[in-house]
């Protein structure tokens, strides 16, 4: 504690440049920390958009990933209620959602264009949450009138191109399993913004016993598993895989090529941007210590002259920049902190990233261990930057220390 009081008292004695490097550190550990937070809640939003899209599990017929159609659901999923029912009995699943894929042409009578459609389960839309944003009229309802048309939701661009409003009736026309054309008329329900313009030109929903109708068949395309946790994917792909060994199973994550490219260039961009200001603290810390040492060789010199030993002068410093960097770290933690409770309270929006249509919340975690990683790393570099350049001046003569001008 000795030694700590004098390192403070030495610190306090240069008030004005301690007041630099520890601003520096302060500004260089909430850059890390604001990028790093901002980081990690794009990783988990891209995940949680990946998983919501196709589900965290899918399971399909066993040639369905690696090999194409030569026919409509020549690889469906037969007796998918029977693998839904056994997959519900586990806790960590949230939804079993089988899924139709199909295609054809959709026209209002004057105007006909492609459409590529999905027959889904009414659970589809409370699972997406706000990953599917509907902008006129509502979700498919489970309730379906006798003899009423079959409802669909449509993509903002789709309902562009047919000028479709909801209410609207358009027909639609595919092929059925056995290779015939089967055309029904539909009525527009909700049309939708799926944040990539591109597949709302041409995606349509459906509810799945009904597109099953429109192909004659009673297949799925594939089946969709929910959890309650993202974190619990491996585990419950690798008990899947043991209990449904004659099915094909795919991950959330291996179907996320967006999220790992992404997660790819920030890993690159943010951590050359922690490098860099990980290099400026070293640099403002050594300049600090190497001013206070030169200004100090005569008090070091003093020092020795009393018996003072060169690791104990070491220690000195060493102490001092422990000193200014947990200052540095205290201060820069809590700008950090505070720059996050900011954005969670202004709900402020980021625009549209490329290719997509919507814009997003910004975000910045207050992410534990990337704190104490930031907090680790820059106290590290203080003390290798104190020791480096005290040891030098440390071992000087003493004589020579004394006569220093």
């Amino acid at each position: 504690m000795k030694w700590l009081r004098f390192a403070i008292r030495n610190v306090w004695r240069n008030k004005r440049r301690a007041a630099v490097t520890v601003i520096i550190t302060a500004v260089g550990v909430a850059g890390i920390l604001v990028a790093g937070g901002f980081a990690f809640y794009t990783y988990d939003s891209l995940k949680e958009m990946a998983a919501r899209d196709n589900g965290h599990i899918v399971l399909a017929h066993h040639d369905y990933f690696d090999k194409q159609e030569e026919k409509p659901l020549e690889f469906g999923l037969q007796d998918y209620a029977r693998y839904r029912k056994a997959l519900l009995r586990n806790d960590k699943v949230r939804a079993v959602l089988p899924k139709l894929e199909f295609s054809g042409l959709i026209s209002n009578g004057d105007k006909s264009t492609v459409f590529v459609g999905k027959g889904v389960a009414q659970g589809e839309f409370r699972v997406k949450g706000p990953f599917l944003k509907i902008r006129q009229g509502h979700a498919l309802s489970s309730r379906h009138e006798e003899g009423a048309d079959p409802q669909i939701m449509i993509g903002e661009g789709l309902a562009k191109a047919l000028n479709a409003r909801p209410g609207d009736s358009l027909t639609l026309l595919s092929n059925t399993v056995e290779g015939s054309l089967n055309a029904v008329d539909v009525v527009v329900q909700g049309v939708f913004n799926s944040g990539v313009p591109e597949i709302d030109k041409r995606l349509m929903l459906m509810n799945i016993q009904q597109a099953q109708a429109l192909l004659q068949t009673d297949k799925a395309s594939s089946l969709s598993v929910y959890l309650y946790d993202t974190a619990d994917t491996e585990e419950m792909a690798a008990r899947v895989r043991q209990q449904f060994p004659a099915l094909a199973l795919q991950t959330w994550r291996d179907s996320a090529f967006y999220y790992e490219a992404v997660r790819g260039l920030y890993n690159r961009i943010f951590g050359l941007l922690g490098v860099v200001i990980l290099l400026m603290v070293l640099f403002a810390v050594t300049n600090t210590l190497s001013m206070t040492v030169v200004e100090r060789t005569r008090e070091i010199g003093a020092l020795r002259a009393m018996g003072t030993q060169p690791p104990e002068i070491v220690r000195n410093f060493v102490l001092e920049a422990l000193v200014m960097g947990i200052a540095g770290i205290i201060i820069g933690m809590a700008i950090a902190a505070s720059v996050s409770l900011f954005f969670y309270m202004t709900d402020f929006q980021m625009p549209p990233p490329p290719a997509r249509s919507q814009g997003y919340p910004l975000v910045v975690y207050v992410h534990p261990p990337l704190y104490l990683l930031t907090a680790f790393s820059v106290l590290a570099m203080s003390l290798a930057a104190a020791w480096f350049v005290a040891r030098k001046s440390a071992r000087k003569p003493i004589v020579e220390a004394l006569a220093h001008v």
